[in-house]
């Protein structure tokens, strides 16, 4: 009896010391896990190619440190990784090469405008100017259709701090060829991030107030609606973003009374 006591006493002790080393193991997978997927992310891959940026991953928390060209990239970087399976925190200590532009200033206008437009799959961003002085926004460049200039009009008008758009850009007949919209496998991380920062910078939507959760590229968003409208709005928004394949918005309408 004594000696069956003694032997499931060192297994027990056994079992108890494997699960304790194999902790530290698995944390350390976690976190190389982590900090694979957002270097490998469409986000880090396409937006962020060109900044410095570092990502460290201890035991979930995650340390961004390095450069980045522009504002909009920290929140873009910070969304991503916070959005990744495992991450508990991100400790956000990336700088912004040169002079960051001041609140409300032109330059930061422009930034989120330039981002605006860069999210949506319906504009071309890579052929579209953008240009600010005093709030008020100026677009050059091409569009294939006049619905494409009207669209690249709306979202840039709608970003929180424009005072208003004036649309020079060309529209470029493409003949008899129809363009074909290329599909992409986008990261859920990274369609997750877009979303998040297309519905902080709309000055219609509550970035505060909406939850975004995305599985396979279908986006669920939760939260609340200040009304109607502004629930179709997001689900406008969310439908055009890169990556997405459709959208449940599960939002709850509040009217105003």
């Amino acid at each position: 009896m004594v000696i069956k006591q003694m032997y499931a006493a060192v297994l027990m002790a056994a079992a108890f010391a494997l699960l304790v080393s194999s902790v530290p193991v698995y944390a350390s997978t976690m976190d190389d896990r982590i900090e694979s997927s957002a270097r490998k992310s469409y986000v880090f891959k396409t937006y962020l190619e060109g900044d410095d940026i570092n990502i460290q991953s201890k035991d979930g928390v995650v340390s961004l440190t390095g450069t980045v060209s522009e504002e909009s990239h920290k929140s873009l970087a910070q969304e991503t990784v916070a959005s990744l399976p495992g991450v508990k925190s991100v400790d956000n200590r990336l700088e912004v090469k040169g002079v960051p532009p001041a609140p409300s200033s032109d330059a930061l206008l422009m930034d989120k405008v330039k981002s605006a437009l860069m999210f949506h799959r319906s504009v071309s961003a890579e052929e579209t100017e953008v240009d600010v002085k005093d709030g008020i926004v100026t677009l050059r460049g091409t569009a294939t259709s006049q619905a494409q200039k009207d669209l690249t009009t709306e979202y840039a008008k709608d970003v929180e701090g424009v005072k208003d758009v004036n649309n020079e850009m060309t529209v470029v007949k493409t003949g008899e060829k129809t363009p074909q919209t290329i599909v992409e496998k986008i990261d859920d991380a990274s369609i997750t991030a877009q979303v998040n920062i297309a519905l902080l910078f709309h000055r219609s939507t509550s970035f505060l107030h909406t939850t975004v959760r995305t599985n396979r590229g279908v986006v669920t968003v939760g939260g609340k609606a200040r009304n109607l409208a502004e629930k179709d709005l997001v689900t406008k928004l969310v439908s055009d973003i890169h990556g997405v394949k459709s959208v449940d918005n599960q939002m709850t309408v509040e009217e105003s009374r």
